[in-house]
């Protein structure tokens, strides 16, 4: 990303005018700055700073999630609902990576391919929100945006929306990305190391039928050692870094010209999402990253139509560029097996191959009598399990999955080995928007995928 001599003629006026066209259409979920003049300031100021990924990650990126699209690689994206600024500590990023590489080693030997390790990190700031405003008691105020935007506290003065936030949230996401390439390249990463912490887990007498699992990539590992496998390489892995693509005072002015290419990069993460309700066809969000070269997910709820997913292939990858494109399902473990057949059954009459992920968490919400939001993690299982199922009975490619989990131990979703009740939630219930999996059952979703995955494998692949 570093400037050339041919930087500046590289700059084609298309393309730069192309990335303010969104400015011109409808938009959803902004905030309301109550100094206008302070916000553009603050996205001036973030457009001078360094980008926070490179161009050349970002095509590594979208190479691998075109071979988990041909059912050659499994995607696991995991992190926070909704990260915090006072969140970003060493300990809270160390544990969530922990979790996430957990997983991937488990999921690696179930799927018998490359898992490719993304998080839900360094920019999981902004939240969409169904009302503007929250009302408690006879006291309403501007409703919680994520810390990017505003402050969580029930006061007029943490509810006012802050620009400043936006250059605070780039520095915590560098600072982030910053902690994560040192584990994920300093050793911390080890492929042994990793599997330790996984026989504990599987040693753990309410998580013993997984525990044949656990013996079997540890003699895999034995093998692998015995027949001299290079390990010095096994201590590095690829991770790479993803948000919704939400707050356009953030993404605008994070995008920047490859100067290789001339091609435009929204450099605050290698992978951005559109959300269920930001995905309008003539809105902005959708207009904005037809225009970038990340690889861009769209998250499909239950009514999806098979004309929406058409529309969208068609505004998002019309040229069918493998890796492009990820949609990522999240219709509830009750419709996931009637609704998603249908645009699986289109696809196929559309020369596209987009990467299908499931998101098992958003479909599965209900919400305790005590005021709890929750879910339950059977649910979630099944949304999983009937992810599979629709996909084998297609012949497609279940390619992946995309989490809300912390690597601590707090209770906010029901059931798991743990067997958290309604009672146990208010234990330790410390997200400021959805519920997560915690550690623990992270990895326990990560061993019952890795059995289905070894019970089912995938089609033959060219």
């Amino acid at each position: 990303m570093s400037e050339s001599p041919d930087f500046v003629a590289l700059q084609d006026p298309d393309v730069i005018e192309g990335l303010d066209h969104w400015r011109t259409l409808p938009i959803k979920q902004q905030p309301t700055w109550p100094d206008q003049a302070a916000a553009e300031a603050a996205s001036a100021e973030i457009a001078t700073l360094p980008p926070l990924v490179f161009a050349g990650e970002v095509d590594q990126l979208r190479d691998r999630l075109a071979a988990a699209a041909q059912g050659k690689a499994f995607l696991l994206q995991g992190g926070d609902c909704a990260e915090t600024f006072a969140g970003a500590t060493a300990d809270s990023i160390r544990d969530r990576v922990k979790t996430i590489l957990q997983m991937a080693v488990v999921l690696t030997y179930g799927a018998s391919m490359p898992v490719i390790k993304m998080g839900r990190m360094a920019g999981q700031f902004a939240k969409p929100r169904s009302s503007d405003l929250e009302t408690r008691g006879d006291v309403t105020l501007p409703a919680y945006r994520g810390d990017i935007v505003n402050g969580y506290d029930f006061t007029p003065e943490s509810r006012q929306a802050d620009p400043r936030r936006l250059v605070q949230g780039y520095h915590t996401a560098a600072s982030t990305l910053n902690l994560v390439r040192a584990f994920t390249q300093g050793g911390f990463a080890d492929l042994r190391q990793v599997h330790s912490w996984n026989k504990g887990f599987a040693s753990n007498p309410a998580n013993a039928r997984y525990e044949h699992l656990a013996k079997e990539i540890d003699r895999a590992i034995r093998f692998m050692d015995a027949c001299g496998a290079d390990f010095e390489q096994l201590k590095h892995v690829e991770f790479f870094a993803s948000h919704e693509g939400l707050l356009m005072d953030y993404e605008r002015p994070m995008t920047r010209i490859d100067s290789r290419s001339g091609l435009a990069y929204d450099t605050s993460g290698h992978f951005i999402w559109i959300g269920e309700r930001t995905r309008d066809l003539d809105g902005a969000h959708v207009d904005f990253l037809s225009r970038v070269r990340n690889p861009i997910g769209v998250k499909l709820g239950p009514t999806t139509s098979v004309s929406d997913m058409e529309a969208l292939i068609d505004k998002l990858d019309p040229n069918r560029e493998p890796g492009r494109l990820t949609f990522i399902t999240r219709m509830g473990a009750g419709r996931i097996r009637d609704e998603l057949p249908k645009l699986l059954q289109a696809i196929k009459d559309m020369e596209a191959n987009p990467l299908w992920v499931t998101d098992p968490m958003h479909g599965n919400g209900l919400t305790t009598p005590t005021g709890y939001k929750t879910r339950r993690f059977d649910d979630v299982v099944d949304e999983v399990l009937g992810f599979f199922e629709v996909h084998r009975e297609a012949g497609t490619y279940p390619g992946g999955m995309h989490v809300e989990l912390t690597g601590d131990d707090v209770t906010e979703c029901l059931g798991g080995s743990e067997q958290i009740d309604e009672a146990t939630l208010a234990t330790r219930y410390e997200s400021l928007c959805d519920p997560r999996l915690n550690h623990m059952q992270s990895l326990e979703l990560a061993f019952l995928v890795a059995e289905e995955l070894g019970a089912h494998p995938y089609p033959a692949r060219p």
